[in-house]
């Protein structure tokens, strides 16, 4: 029986997946795959399981080849995408990506495409611009109010689609430049970018890893303002000097309690035996020798769980 479709199928209409052991009838494939690829959600991940299936299993499932050369299109766009060194074209129409290494200190690209040949920025990635400095803020953020989209976090937008916004609610993502509208539902400061999937801090708009909002940047999981700077010193003070302090207290406690603590309280309950137990009928020697051997065990594994707990 087909997971997806809940129908009886002959064991052949189960075709294997080189990314995963899950399987789905063709048919149920198929049309993921079409709808997937209509939604430009590329690589496409497996119906059941966040693995992405192979080029190999979508050009075999795919029966039409536009659909297949759509797929290709989208892939390659992907990666160029999460590619820091590419650049598009800013001309109307015109998807050409431009691959630049080293052109900072000779910023002017021109676009490779025939026919367009389109002079562009490579730090602005706005047409070039000999006698004037780059802009500082991205085209079309000026307009002044945005419907936002309740389907999810992070929006991309396309330059001629951002509608009303405010202008604060719409920045660009600082690895491909697509235009990422945050809605304001009280989520994170965390964003992903959808369309090369970096990920980079609202407020910052830097890349970041997970340590970022634990850093002396200022930035802060949730809300709409870094600290200030009078914040960002006295968190630094406090982690430098009150850090250690803590650790120390902490470790000055717990070593002393368990070391000492576990050996007495090992010997008060070997010793606090009731009238039914078996400790009972044992003589004063042998009481005292029980619990003598497990006050002697317990000294030495406190050190042990000592060691561990700190």
């Amino acid at each position: 029986e087909c997971p997806l479709c809940l129908l009886p199928q002959p064991p052949q209409a189960f075709p294997s997946l080189a990314s995963c052991h899950h399987r789905s009838c063709r048919g149920c494939l198929e049309q993921y795959l079409r709808l997937a690829i209509g939604e430009s959600r590329v690589p496409v991940a497996c119906p059941h399981c966040p693995a992405a299936l192979q080029p190999v299993d979508v050009h075999r499932l795919l029966p039409e080849p536009a659909l297949r050369d759509k797929y290709e299109e989208f892939l390659l766009r992907r990666l160029l995408a999460a590619d820091p060194s590419t650049r598009w074209c800013p001309a109307p129409g015109c998807s050409y990506a431009v691959i630049a290494h080293g052109c900072a200190e000779c910023p002017r690209l021109a676009c490779g495409r025939e026919g367009c040949g389109t002079e562009f920025c490579y730090h602005c990635r706005q047409p070039w611009h000999p006698d004037s400095p780059c802009a500082t803020t991205a085209p079309g953020l000026a307009s002044p109010r945005l419907e936002p989209s309740a389907q999810g976090e992070t929006l991309a937008q396309g330059g001629s689609g951002l509608g009303r916004a405010e202008a604060e609610d719409i920045k660009v993502c600082p690895r491909c430049s697509a235009f990422i509208t945050k809605i304001n539902d009280g989520g994170c400061n965390r964003m992903s970018c959808p369309v090369c999937g970096c990920l980079f801090c609202w407020l910052c708009l830097r890349e970041i890893s997970d340590v970022h909002f634990l850093s002396p940047s200022g930035c802060t999981f949730w809300g709409k303002r870094p600290w200030s700077r009078t914040r960002r010193l006295l968190w630094q003070l406090g982690m430098v000097l009150g850090a250690p302090m803590v650790i120390s207290l902490v470790v000055g406690i717990a070593v002393p309690v368990i070391t000492i603590g576990i050996p007495i309280y090992m010997g008060r309950k070997v010793l606090a035996g009731g009238p039914g137990s078996r400790r009972s009928n044992l003589s004063g020697c042998q009481q005292c020798l029980s619990v003598t051997s497990s006050v002697l065990l317990s000294l030495i594994v406190s050190p042990i769980i000592t060691a561990v707990t700190v």
